[in-house]
């Protein structure tokens, strides 16, 4: 068994391709109507094209809504992305425009980030220390 998708609910897909891609860099997988205006819309990571998929879901539903919004309240990141070099990616993403909720802090085992996606979503940027 393996994870092959992972989702995070944003309130725009549009929006949040253009992020996730334009500005994140991952690459578009999946992008298939699904009724409502709503998309089955899926991104990967150029590294690992045939790995893990990220679903960019829509928040639509009033569950997911409140769930987004109470993840966002509480300072929950909604899902972690891994780096080797964060203090690079952190540099590259600030140049992009991502505005860090935290900057890189080392918390023992690793070095965390976390930055907004503009989506409605805090995400965790995390580089394992060897």
């Amino acid at each position: 068994m393996i994870i092959g998708l992972s989702g995070v609910f944003v309130e725009d897909q549009a929006k949040a391709l253009a992020f996730y891609t334009e500005v994140l860099g991952f690459q578009l997988k999946h992008d298939m109507p699904v009724g409502d205006g709503n998309r089955w819309l899926t991104v990967v990571s150029p590294e690992r094209p045939d790995g893990v998929e990220l679903l960019l879901e829509p928040n639509s539903n009033p569950i997911a809504s409140t769930f987004q919004q109470g993840l966002r309240e509480e300072n929950i990141p909604a899902t972690s992305f891994q780096t080797s070099d964060i203090a690079a990616e952190h540099e590259r993403l600030v140049a992009a425009g991502v505005v860090f909720t935290m900057p890189p802090t080392d918390i023992g085992p690793a070095i965390i980030a976390v930055f907004d996606d503009t989506c409605g979503n805090l995400i965790n940027l995390m580089q394992a220390k060897a």
